[in-house]
């Protein structure tokens, strides 16, 4: 627990994996989507890639990113819906098989949304909701308003499937801090030289422990560096 998506995303993982599926769904509102669906890469963000500071601003107001809208009506995991049986229906026009029960999704959205209308709720999701607009940068920005997931005036209703992917690796393969590749005796395997996210200096690796995820070009051109060196040492050896 809580297995939510940006909370918790090795137990998310684990808890798709037990099921047997390599996917699961996400309910949500156009109104959550508009705030809280962010889209990784420079190509997604326009205006944070051109510094367009009035573009950035946009992000504040209402209605989704151009990318975050785009990908709600394109996209091929993605269905878009009035009401909640349609949003099944859809759901289920995307599987091999119809997995998705009406009665029972609607069993656990009607117990969540009863949830908002409760001032001492323990509900995790919803307490959470509320915590996270306690900063303002969230209320503002990033955390949609509290509401009923079956509120028609937060509609439509959206279903997006969350798919398991790689997107990337923060290590694999031991080196020293000259790139050469560790055997198991902890000794460097002759001729083999490691560089880049397989090397691993991502979380505790070339920037240390307490570095800050970001961009992996500085991480690339350093480890990159110290292993070309390091082969050119070898070879003048």
């Amino acid at each position: 627990m809580p297995n939510f998506p940006g909370f918790d995303t090795l137990g998310t993982l684990k808890a798709i994996g037990h099921s047997g599926y390599d996917y699961t769904w996400f309910v949500l509102t156009q109104r959550i989507i508009e705030k809280e669906f962010a889209l990784s890469g420079s190509e997604q963000n326009p205006d944070v890639t051109d510094r367009d500071l009035k573009l950035t601003l946009n992000r504040v107001l209402p209605g989704a990113a151009g990318p975050v809208e785009a990908f709600k009506k394109h996209g091929e995991d993605f269905v878009v819906a009035s009401s909640l049986s349609e949003l099944v229906a859809g759901m289920n026009a995307l599987t091999d098989e119809p997995l998705i029960e009406l009665a029972d999704l609607e069993r656990q959205i009607v117990a969540r949304d009863r949830e908002m209308d409760n001032p001492f709720t323990k509900d995790l999701q919803v307490s959470a909701i509320h915590n996270s607009r306690r900063s303002r940068g969230e209320r503002l920005a990033r955390t949609a308003s509290p509401h009923k997931i079956l509120d028609p005036k937060a509609g439509p209703l959206i279903a997006a499937r969350l798919n398991i992917i790689t997107r990337k690796t923060l290590g694999g393969l031991q080196t020293d801090l000259s790139g050469r590749v560790q055997g198991l005796d902890h000794s460097p395997v002759p001729g083999l030289w490691a560089a880049g996210e397989i090397a691993g200096f991502g979380g505790g690796g070339m920037h240390g422990y307490r570095s800050l995820e970001g961009t992996f070009l500085g991480g690339c051109m350093f480890s990159g560096r110290e292993a070309g060196r390091g082969i050119a040492e070898e070879l003048r050896g």
